[in-house]
């Protein structure tokens, strides 16, 4: 499922690299040595005191415990076990999702992929076995027909429900494409 081409975890530890001089195995012992067990506090130490960005961090957090060794692809599989017909959607949504930008980052979780630049603009989640929910960060957008608001406090703003790839219609991209631009 995955363009290996162009896996943005293997930009981003190259990049790290090539900014920072270390590896990302280099920051993750770091992380590991510095006896904080919370990601929150992990995240901190990074961001505050070596000056990092939050992608950079949070994959440096990730490879800490173990958890950037599951590949993406093994990911993907486990989301859509049971699912596998909403994985033409899911392709389609991040075959868009690219589209917007070369900044554009897709991290793959173990229960959603989010679609970031300097944050979430976007996030996939196959709600079931014949719908993915797609969630935005649109603050401020009212919602409509189709597109929900979420409770205050979600992690996205709103959300729509995709059932086939002929539901990432027009109006579903200019929403990506706002929250894009958002982000």
């Amino acid at each position: 499922m995955a363009d290996k081409a162009s896996d943005p975890i293997e930009t981003m530890k190259a990049n790290l690299l090539k900014n920072t001089g270390k590896s990302v195995e280099a920051w993750a012992e770091i992380v590991k040595t510095s006896g904080l067990e919370k990601h929150g506090d992990q995240m901190k130490l990074l961001k505050e005191t070596h000056g990092l960005g939050h992608g950079y961090a949070n994959l440096i957090c990730h490879t800490a415990k173990g958890a950037m060794e599951t590949p993406e692809d093994d990911l993907l599989t486990g989301q859509f076990k049971g699912k596998e017909a909403l994985i033409p959607v899911y392709e389609a949504l991040a075959t868009f999702a690219r589209s917007l930008g070369p900044d554009v980052e897709v991290s793959v979780k173990k229960t959603s992929v989010a679609f970031r630049r300097s944050k979430n603009f976007a996030v996939s989640t196959p709600a079931s076995k014949s719908r993915l929910d797609l969630g935005l960060n649109l603050k401020g957008t009212p919602a409509t027909g189709r597109l929900i608001e979420e409770k205050p406090g979600a992690m996205c703003t709103h959300k729509v429900k995709l059932e086939s790839p002929g539901d990432l219609d027009a109006e579903v991209k200019a929403w990506l494409k706002e929250a894009y631009g958002r982000a």
